[in-house]
């Protein structure tokens, strides 16, 4: 049978083990990829969408222009700025931006206890203890004597009343002369200064008596009535009298009429001063009887809290509901009996204590 025959072309050699061992920059080289026009579009979208995002973020990062804020920084700073430039922000950034103050750096040593401020614009006296005992203030009294004991009572229970109702002045008065309100006010503010967690004022406002400085032994030509009437600085008649944490304005001439002063707009925005400027401050005012005129009566209103002394075996109780009728119930804290005679649960507790140790 017939057989068609089929004429393939010539097979050139081929050089197999050159074929196989080629140059490494031919084999690294990639090979082109074939893009569409509609994969062109797609990832030149894809790319501006990224430069955007990227500069809105920078946007944010960069510093804040000033505005008229409080803090001299915009809304995006304090919100976004600062807490991305340290990551998600520190418990130490934000302890700063609350107090506007410089903290100590991590290395320095944290202040154990307190420190008490250091009044250098004050007129600073020196008081003699000789003085301080004759007229029984308590500031050089052994720690562990009754006396101190009854006052740190005193303040423990004035503070956790103050802490529950609220507000820091306080009047401290009496229903009729001669009851030791002055002398209490003086004791109470020596024992408040010597908590940890703040200062005391103590104001004269008996204005007709102006008596603290005696008792406590030094001279002042100038009090509360050189601010109401003379216009005279506050910080001209403030004193220190070497107590750390307390402060005192007492002195100037007695005067008639003092109601009206303490009664007066002046005296009413000297207060509100005196309560807003240092909130961990006490503020004591001493204050005329509330049977003896209108002043205590005119003063209330301006204080928080009112504290009356009574004396045992002294003041009757018509005088006392008489007193107390006077104030505003929600104001009064409580009455202080002075120079009590029964043996307390003090006195027993010190001697078997000083026994013992």
């Amino acid at each position: 049978e017939w057989q068609e025959r089929v004429v393939l072309p010539p097979i050139e050699p081929v050089n197999l083990l050159e074929e196989r061992i080629r140059p490494v920059e031919e084999v690294n080289k990639p090979e082109e990829e074939v893009i569409s026009p509609v994969e062109k579009e797609n990832i030149a979208a894809f790319e501006e969408n990224i430069a955007e995002k990227t500069k809105t973020a920078e946007e944010v990062i960069a510093p804040a222009e000033e505005t008229d804020g409080p803090t001299g920084q915009s809304r995006w700073s304090i919100g976004f700025g600062n807490l991305l430039k340290s990551g998600l922000g520190t418990k130490r950034q934000a302890q700063q931006e609350q107090t506007h103050e410089p903290l100590p750096e991590p290395d320095e040593k944290p202040t154990i206890g307190w420190v008490s401020p250091s009044y250098t614009r004050s007129r600073s006296v020196t008081l003699d203890p000789a003085v301080l005992n004759a007229n029984r203030c308590i500031l050089n009294r052994v720690p562990d004597s009754v006396e101190v004991d009854a006052y740190r009572v005193l303040r423990t229970k004035i503070l956790q009343m103050c802490k529950e109702k609220g507000g820091n002045t306080i009047m401290i008065t009496s229903a009729v002369p001669g009851e030791g309100k002055t002398l209490n006010a003086i004791n109470l503010a020596i024992t408040l200064a010597k908590e940890f967690l703040q200062t005391v004022l103590l104001v004269d406002c008996d204005l007709r008596r102006q008596s603290i400085h005696r008792y406590l032994g030094y001279k002042s030509e100038k009090g509360l009535i050189d601010y109401l009437l003379n216009d005279a600085p506050i910080s001209d008649l403030i004193t220190w009298p070497g107590v750390e944490k307390l402060t005192v304005i007492s002195g100037g001439r007695p005067i008639c009429g003092s109601c009206e002063l303490l009664g007066s707009q002046r005296m009413k925005e000297l207060v509100a001063d005196m309560k807003s400027r240092y909130p961990d401050r006490y503020v004591i005012f001493d204050v005329p009887p509330l049977l003896a005129g209108a002043d205590a009566l005119t003063f209330a209103p301006l204080v928080d809290h009112v504290v009356v002394v009574v004396r045992e075996g002294e003041t009757s109780t018509p005088n006392i509901k008489k007193a107390l009728h006077m104030l505003p119930k929600e104001k009064v804290l409580g009455l202080v009996l002075n120079r009590q005679q029964s043996q307390s649960n003090i006195i027993e507790y010190s001697a078997r204590r000083s026994f013992a140790d």
